[in-house]
């Protein structure tokens, strides 16, 4: 498992969540820059995914770990950015794939919809797979559109 620095972000209501994922990658040995939030008080996803995919633009980390509710608005918001390609990932496999045939370079996990066992699967399944390329480069190099 790869142990590079991973960027963190997450509204109040994946904050619980991400908690665990915290204790997690630290058991792991994996460092963490975090993006906030930092309390389960109401706030907006979009400012906390915004500042991770900044910090991915600008080279602070070269992937993360984001957290909502659902997973939806974050991914929206981190989806903005030309050079992030967040996944929204419900199982280990859909990690596995997103990371082995997308390239993804954020995982996204729905906060209200996923047990700590899975969320510890689809994040070392995320961490510990590596992009195919092959024909699977063309039609990640046709994301961007500027």
């Amino acid at each position: 498992m790869d142990k590079e620095k991973l960027g963190l972000a997450c509204d109040h209501a994946g904050f619980e969540l991400m908690q665990f994922v915290r204790g997690y990658l630290a058991e792991k040995g994996i460092p963490v820059a975090d993006y906030g939030t930092f309390s389960a008080d109401r706030c907006d996803y979009p400012d906390f995914g915004h500042a991770l995919a900044r910090a991915i633009e600008g080279g602070e980390v070269r992937r993360g770990i984001a957290i909502c509710g659902s997973g939806l608005g974050i991914s929206m918001a981190l989806n903005k950015h030309q050079t992030i390609r967040a996944a929204l990932c419900w199982t280990a496999e859909i990690a596995h794939l997103s990371r082995e045939h997308n390239d993804a370079n954020v995982l996204v996990l729905p906060g209200r919809f996923m047990t700590t066992d899975v969320a510890a699967a689809a994040i070392d399944e995320f961490l510990a797979t590596p992009f195919a390329g092959g024909r699977h480069e063309q039609r990640v190099a046709k994301i961007p559109i500027a």
